[in-house]
């Protein structure tokens, strides 16, 4: 008998099977370990299950069949997330099988847009413990806490202080929903067990009036810590984390802006991690722009670059573009040249007063304006009129942000603007698909950061790509794990988005889509993580990995929700 990946071993024939050591309710009450009605007559009396399930057993398809028709019996999007956590909470081999049978229709249920209303809802709804909530109490406690996990074996962390959630802002301890949505996300496009991972919700207080006047709120009822009290609590938590969970890869998630690039240049050498919404954000971006390019038949290096929103999405897109400029062969002045960030005071130059640390580094500089003879503020009508603007992006959260005159603007020097409206949730996208073709006569290359149905114009139908950074982080996730990587920086994720764009089909392209459909998303983590892995062999020959064909090994750590035949141990 053999030990095999992930809960899995194999026995002297080579048949697959799972040694359980639990019995009765203690084993129906394992939510990765619970088969429900699909125990077999012989594993009923094996594991002390006799009565305790209705007599007849099901099939694995019978159980989808059941939990699919639940599901659609549904009207209410909150109510169907609610079934589905509650389902994942009872048999997560039966939630992430049903989840990869349906993903485009239960991915924006799992997560944006309707895990927002979640988190918002969270005291109200809350059903069932997952995962580890850390305050200020119990931040030194968390090698006690964490006896309750095996701790060696878990490989991504989540982690959240709930300020910056989604669009929304500060949800307190609310914010837990999307470490949990984010981990299901990991398990459905890289198949990472969902015993591996591990949501964490840093409770340092709210500054949401609501929450501390609501008497149900979960939460402890303080005000957020700042300054330095609030940083020498993170590092507490970085210690904690290196030293229970010594194999994990730890993911950052919406944290506010100052926070997010402070924790991630901090700790991105201390430990291997990274921050969804700078890099994820900026990676899935410019996989878009370059397959836009292949739209356009263009050169990311012959474009000017819009970016609208400075925030920790916005600076991320701005870190990747860059990047991808070198790549094709810019200096760093003329691909600094080429990028425009916008906040709420208009173009970032570089002598405004008190500008943040993480915007300095895409600042233009002040003898420009002078140039253009404009004022101190430039806004983006201004900016468009002074500047051949081709490309421009979306990350302000400001909803019905882009007009038609932008548009318009836009059209004047290219034929075939690039317009991503990428803020969510859905009310806060910049604009609709649907104006941006109509004002753009057809002509716009368009995508949004929420899921918007087909478009048609003229009787066409056009799909809109969805730039969702769950086409990027399982596959650097898996990477990571695969490759054991002490850092994860920079040049992984822009090998990601190169990874990405190639996933973009001929057809797609054909109807100036620029992302794949995210019911590919199983195919695209894996190309994502075989592309950063054949860098990494590059670059370190004598890793671990490269005597092995890659796709074999990495498909050799991915999980596949099915159920095993069970002995006891």
């Amino acid at each position: 008998m053999t030990e095999g990946k992930y809960l899995r071993w194999k026995d002297e024939q080579g048949n697959d099977f799972r040694p359980v050591s639990l019995t009765g309710t203690a084993l129906l009450n394992d939510r990765t370990l619970n088969k429900s009605t699909a125990f077999t007559y012989e594993e009923r009396e094996a594991f002390e299950l006799d009565g305790l399930l209705p007599p007849r057993v099901q099939t694995f398809e019978d159980q989808l069949n059941r939990v699919y028709a639940g599901f659609t019996h549904l009207d209410i999007d909150i109510e169907k997330y609610q079934y589905l956590r509650a389902l994942q909470d009872r048999n997560e081999t039966l939630f992430y099988a049903l989840l990869s049978r349906h993903v485009d229709e239960m991915m924006p249920i799992i997560y944006t847009p309707t895990v927002g209303k979640a988190c918002q809802q969270f005291s109200h709804r809350y059903q069932k413990a997952r995962g580890l909530y850390i305050t200020e109490d119990n931040v030194n406690q968390i090698p006690e806490l964490s006896r309750h996990f095996q701790g060696k074996d878990i490989r991504i962390i989540v982690v959240t202080d709930s300020q910056g959630i989604l669009g929304i802002g500060d949800q307190g301890v609310g914010g837990m929903g999307i470490p949990i949505g984010k981990l299901s996300l990991y398990t459905l496009g890289a198949g990472i067990h969902p015993a591996h991972c591990l949501p964490i919700a840093l409770d340092v207080g709210t500054d949401n009036a609501d929450l501390l006047n609501d008497p149900m709120y979960l939460g402890v009822p303080r005000r957020r810590m700042q300054g330095e009290e609030y940083h020498q609590f993170i590092e507490r938590f970085v210690t904690q984390v290196r030293r229970c969970f010594p194999q994990a890869v730890l993911q950052w998630e919406d944290f506010s802006k100052s926070n997010a690039f402070d924790n991630l240049t901090k700790y991105q050498q201390v430990l291997p991690s990274f921050n969804d919404d700078i890099q994820g954000t900026g990676a899935v971006t410019l996989a878009g722009i370059l397959a836009a390019m292949r739209t356009k038949d263009a050169s990311l290096k012959d474009q000017l670059i819009a970016i609208y929103g400075a925030g920790a999405g916005g600076v991320g897109i701005a870190d990747q573009v860059y990047a991808g400029l070198l790549k094709e062969g810019c200096d760093q002045a003329s691909a600094k040249a080429r990028i425009f960030v916008l906040d709420s005071q208009g173009v970032i130059f570089d002598d405004r007063d008190n500008l943040d640390a993480y915007k300095q580094r895409f600042a233009q500089p002040a003898s420009l304006r002078d140039e253009w003879g404009s004022g101190l503020k430039v806004s983006l009508d201004e900016l468009l009129d002074k500047q051949r603007i081709t490309i421009l992006i979306g990350a302000s959260g400001v909803g019905g942000a882009f007009k038609a005159s932008h548009v318009s603007a836009m059209m004047k020097h290219t034929s075939r603007p690039v317009i991503m409206p990428l803020s969510n949730p859905t009310a806060n996208c910049e604009a609709l698909p649907q104006d941006l073709y109509d004002w753009s006569d057809g002509q716009a290359i368009v995508a949004t950061g929420s899921p918007f149905g087909a478009v048609i114009y003229q009787d066409t139908q056009y799909r809109i790509g969805q730039g969702n950074n769950v086409f990027i982080f399982p596959g650097v996730g898996l990477a990571a794990i695969v490759a054991k990587l002490p850092t994860i920086g920079l040049d992984i994720f822009t090998t990601s988005a190169y990874a990405l764009a190639e996933c973009v089909s001929e057809e797609d392209i054909a109807k100036g889509c620029v992302f794949p459909p995210v019911n590919e998303l199983r195919q695209v983590s894996l190309h994502v993580a075989r592309k950063i892995l054949e860098d990494v062999c590059v670059k370190h020959p004598d890793c671990n990995i490269c005597a092995v064909n890659i796709e074999e090994h990495l498909e050799e750590h991915m999980w596949e929700p099915v159920y095993l035949p069970y002995r006891r141990v």
